[in-house]
């Protein structure tokens, strides 16, 4: 599969063009940002790192029943998936109250929540991602309507709860995490993007060490080492 035109370069990825019209290939990159890209890094290896686990947690998810835009992982750094128009609401699952939850609510950080909690966020850079709820989708046309809506919410639940397990299983907590979602050649919409540390955050379950991006955000360092850590036990797990 050759890579044909540049569509999209975004913080972490490039999305590329192939000769199948239907097939698209992200070249996942090693930049970091945080804070709206006010802080910025580059570390060598981060991006197929995050390409690996994204390839494993995709084939993992398809074998229970979510559909993904995931076809195979090509090499270190490039992923081939499906073409997939973005919705564009980023889908933030909160299991655990930390970061932007406990410093706008006043929830203490790390105190685990009664249910998991499913927000949207406008996925607009220049706006800075913005808190949505379902009348802003409605009025934005980011969505055909409710139904879609609650689909959506029910699709992240069903992975969360996937998830949950699978990381424990490897002795890791998980926090809260990002997803995407697209709608495919046939109009049905899909899990998209990346499932890594990056959007992430990730808790080892004995020690509550970080194993995800915060080690970026909060100048903890070892973040590659993190990523590798998180890589070699879903490896191990598959053995």
């Amino acid at each position: 599969m050759t890579k044909t035109m540049l569509l999209y370069e975004g913080k972490a990825k490039k999305i590329w063009k192939t000769d199948d019209e239907d097939l698209y290939i992200s070249e996942f990159k090693d930049e970091l940002t945080a804070f709206n890209g006010e802080k910025k890094a580059v570390e060598e290896g981060k991006g197929a790192l995050n390409n690996k686990i994204s390839a494993q947690l995709f084939e993992y998810l398809e074998k229970k029943g979510i559909s993904t835009h995931f076809v195979k992982m090509i090499d270190d750094n490039h992923m081939l998936h499906k073409k997939a128009k973005v919705i564009k609401i980023e889908v933030i699952v909160r299991n655990i109250a930390t970061g932007s939850l406990s410093r706008n609510l006043g929830i203490k950080d790390g105190e685990v929540l009664p249910f998991a909690l499913v927000e949207f966020d406008y996925k607009n850079d220049e706006l800075g991602d913005p808190k949505l709820n379902d009348q802003h989708c409605l009025i934005l046309n980011l969505v055909k309507d409710e139904s879609e809506l609650d689909y959506i919410r029910y699709i992240a639940r069903k992975i969360n709860v996937l998830l949950k397990d699978f990381y424990a299983k490897l002795n890791l907590t998980l926090v809260d995490f990002k997803l995407e979602f697209g709608r495919d050649v046939n109009n049905n919409i899909i899990l998209i993007d990346e499932l890594s540390p990056d959007n992430f955050r990730l808790w080892d379950s004995a020690t509550g060490e970080k194993m995800d991006k915060d080690r970026f955000r909060q100048g903890l360092g070892g973040l590659k080492v993190a990523y590798e850590e998180v890589l070699n036990r879903i490896l191990g797990s598959n053995k």
